[in-house]
């Protein structure tokens, strides 16, 4: 690796001054936050999970406000899984929930009409908010898709988690993959096989999927610090992700009690579980994913969970309660050390130069 890191095959394609993309979050995403890291030369990135138009809109306008830099916008591809369960299946998932509604002091809510915003609702808002790239999680976008984002100019990220997901972004016409180690935070976006058999580790994952694909290839998961970046980068990608470092700087939108726990010696330990969503992800472990953890057969499929305890995670959240609220975290997040996303890319590109040389 030379001096030349900063040029790359991503850097080229997007006019990025840096290799860094700023992971997506779902209701942790900030204009704040997105406007820094494209600010500072890198991708921002911000989660669109839950968004209807409307909101989505007005993000768009705001981050076109925010930054002259590009942007990306996030979304989740349908993947089939859309349980709507019956009055009585539906009361026995929320029986689960009960405690802790009543510990919060919350009313049991009814069963809703939907448990999403339908995709074809959001799609058409974020190729109107006309990011530089639209980057998608469990699946490949069909051509149609893939052809409205070149039309618009948009360049199309995919995200894998195993070599064939990454074949198979590719073939369907994917224009830079995201290859995401198990170690990193959030939802593991797995969509071909069980997201518990496509555990595979960053360093391993990395230079098979650069190797097993024409586009380039940004790599995710447990990359903390300029350490990180550069090993990704001698592994052959032309980018790296960092999610957990950005999610803990005063720019997100994370709330007190998750950030601090991220700057707290809880941050040593993360877990998967599929506690808070209904698919597995990776948090730091609390009251909540321990105990109910242990009656994992009886919780509500995706996406009834994550609707169910999206009112236990706003309220906790509101009232600085930790125990009821998911943690994402990856396996790097010990490393955290700056409060500022420009602060952080600008320890991370010395520590890079220091380390080509």
């Amino acid at each position: 690796m030379s001096r030349s890191w900063r040029e790359t095959a991503l850097t080229k394609r997007l006019g990025l001054r840096v290799p860094i993309v700023l992971g997506p979050f779902g209701g942790a995403s900030s204009v704040e936050l997105t406007g820094a890291v494209s600010n500072a030369g890198g991708l921002g990135s911000y989660g669109l999970y839950g968004m209807d138009a409307s909101r989505i809109a007005e993000v768009g306008r705001q981050l076109h406000a925010a930054t002259d830099g590009p942007f990306a916008l996030n979304l989740w591809l349908p993947l089939g899984e859309d349980a709507r369960p019956n009055a009585s299946e539906y009361v026995a998932f929320l029986h689960v929930l009960e405690p802790y509604f009543a510990e919060l002091g919350l009313p049991l809510p009814e069963r809703p009409d939907r448990y999403l915003v339908p995709f074809d609702e959001q799609i058409d808002a974020a190729i109107e908010a006309a990011p530089a790239a639209l980057s998608f999680v469990y699946g490949v976008p069909d051509a149609a898709l893939i052809q409205r984002c070149r039309d618009a100019g948009i360049l199309v990220i995919g995200t894998a988690t195993t070599v064939d997901e990454a074949r198979a972004l590719s073939i369907g016409g994917a224009d830079a993959i995201v290859a995401t180690g198990f170690e990193a935070a959030g939802h593991r976006v797995s969509f071909l096989s069980p997201a518990e058999d496509s555990l595979v580790g960053t360093i391993a994952l990395v230079p098979r999927v650069v190797d097993a694909v024409d586009v380039p290839v940004i790599a995710a998961g447990g990359i903390g610090d300029g350490r990180g970046v550069a090993a990704a980068l001698a592994l052959g990608a032309s980018a790296a992700q960092l999610g957990t470092a950005f999610l803990a700087c005063d720019e997100s939108a994370a709330n007190p009690a998750h950030r601090e726990r991220l700057w707290s010696d809880a941050a040593e330990d993360t877990v998967l579980t599929s506690v808070f969503s209904g698919r597995l992800s990776r948090g730091i472990p609390n009251r909540m994913s321990r105990e109910l953890g242990e009656v994992a057969g009886t919780l509500a499929p995706f996406p009834v969970q994550n609707w169910l305890t999206g009112h236990l995670k706003r309220a906790a959240a509101a009232s600085g309660n930790p125990d009821f609220t998911s943690l994402w975290a990856g396996q790097a997040a010990a490393l955290i050390t700056h409060r500022h996303a420009a602060e952080l890319i600008e320890a991370i590109e010395r520590t890079v130069d220091e380390l080509a040389g």
